[in-house]
């Protein structure tokens, strides 16, 4: 009973991850037919390369026991495939600017793959302990990959409290410069005046001097 309820749930999970892979199939179908990336962001599908690329790596039998984890090599095998697929297409369609952006966020991708798998590979001598230093990588390259979209929002949320800040800080400076030229413009009116009174002073002597 035990099995056939691990069987039933790995093949549900095999089948969200196909469609979770699948879903920029339609993204991609609208940029062959306009032959333009329309400048969207090529990391989420750098990253889902990378999450796809160190799970194989965890379910090969270099890092698990045998072919226990052989379901989770077949299904990130075929998304390293959708993945790679995505890539490539954006790369073909896109701008020099977006081939250099890709290519930026694909060094790290692989290095960061190679890493893990030498350091798996190297320091650990047991299958327990290569699992979990892997999984470990591979979870948190999961969380980057959820968040990976919302590399458009962020700079959004940064610059909300930003523009706040700027609002405030011209609304007091704006009344205090404000205040100090109207107090400037009222010493200017009264020097005026006094300097008016002193010439008329001036003029009412000299007619006084010449009678």
């Amino acid at each position: 009973m035990g099995d056939t309820l691990r069987l039933a749930v790995g093949v549900m999970g095999n089948a969200a991850a196909l469609l979770l892979f699948s879903a920029p199939i339609l993204t991609f179908c609208r940029v062959i037919r306009k032959k333009s990336t329309e400048e969207f962001s090529c990391v989420p599908y750098t990253i889902a390369l990378l999450n796809c690329l160190l799970y194989t790596w965890y379910g090969l039998p270099v890092i698990s026991c045998r072919w226990e984890k052989f379901p989770v090599v077949t299904i990130n095998g075929l998304g390293i495939l959708f993945e790679l697929s995505f890539i490539l297409i954006y790369l073909w369609f896109t701008s020099a600017k977006g081939k250099k952006k890709v290519a930026i966020t694909m060094i790290p991708v692989i290095l960061v793959f190679c890493i893990t798998a030498a350091i798996s590979l190297l320091s650990f001598h047991d299958h327990h302990h290569r699992k979990i230093f892997v999984g470990s990588v591979a979870l948190v390259t999961s969380v980057v990959m959820y968040g990976s979209p919302l590399v458009v929002v962020l700079p959004n949320l940064v610059g909300i409290p930003l523009g706040i800040l700027q609002l405030v800080l011209y609304c007091k400076y704006r009344k205090r410069g404000i205040k100090e030229e109207s107090h400037k413009w009222d010493l200017e009116i009264r020097n005026e005046e006094k300097s008016k009174q002193l010439q008329l002073v001036i003029n009412d002597s000299n007619i006084n001097d010449k009678s």
